[in-house]
């Protein structure tokens, strides 16, 4: 497989056409640690897989939008939201895009736009950055959690591209430093589960940063 595939449709269409969930359901660890004390109103996940942090948030209050490249991502998404109700269902809209395409329309204008693990190819990760930033209103945040280099020091655990990896660091030095106030700019430690079922230890890349009013 080359490195091309990974970000194409057919590709997540078909790892999401398998008859069991890609991933465990639960919102992603950062997004719980560094959006739990915000203030509920519009988001959007972009790369937002089978939707479990959309629904994490809804259940919160806020209102917002799925976006992935996948339309058999999308539908599995909107059936997880259907069953945990309607009153979570109607708050998420979900959205086919491909944040790498040249031609992809604005996503529109959020309180908090996250993406998490939607590794950005070094020749569009500024442009695909600038495009999650220009979707965050005025006093908004924006949340965007990478795996870390440092990961690729456990053979097995992640794809030894190393170009896809990058740190916290170097992505707030693409931003406009001038609108933007970078709240965070860290290396976030967890432990999972590794293929053999030993605990390793992960690192998460986060970028938080608020939008200038």
């Amino acid at each position: 497989m080359s490195v091309g595939e990974i970000f194409t449709q057919e590709f997540w269409d078909d790892r999401y056409g398998g008859s069991t969930r890609v991933w465990s359901g639960n919102p992603n660890a950062q997004l719980v640690a560094y959006g739990s004390g915000l203030a509920p109103g519009s988001g959007l996940d972009v790369g937002c897989g089978e939707g479990a942090d959309a629904i994490w948030r809804a259940a919160l209050g806020w209102k917002g939008t799925g976006v992935d490249i996948s339309p058999v991502g999308l539908k599995r998404a909107g059936a997880h939201a259907a069953a945990a109700g309607e009153a979570i269902a109607k708050r998420i809209e979900w959205r086919h895009a491909d944040l790498f395409a040249d031609d992809v329309e604005p996503f529109g204008a959020f309180d908090l736009v996250s993406s998490h693990y939607l590794h950005l190819p070094p020749a569009v990760r500024k442009r695909s950055l600038g495009r999650l930033a220009s979707a965050v209103l005025p006093g908004g945040s924006l949340l965007v959690v990478q795996h870390h280099p440092l990961d690729l020091e456990v053979p097995g655990l992640r794809p030894n591209v190393p170009e896809l990896f990058c740190t916290a660091a170097e992505l707030a030095d693409l931003l406009d430093h001038a609108g933007w106030e970078i709240v965070a700019a860290d290396t976030a430690r967890r432990e999972v589960r590794h293929h053999g079922g030993d605990l390793v230890t992960v690192h998460d890349a986060v970028l938080h940063a608020r939008r200038r009013d």
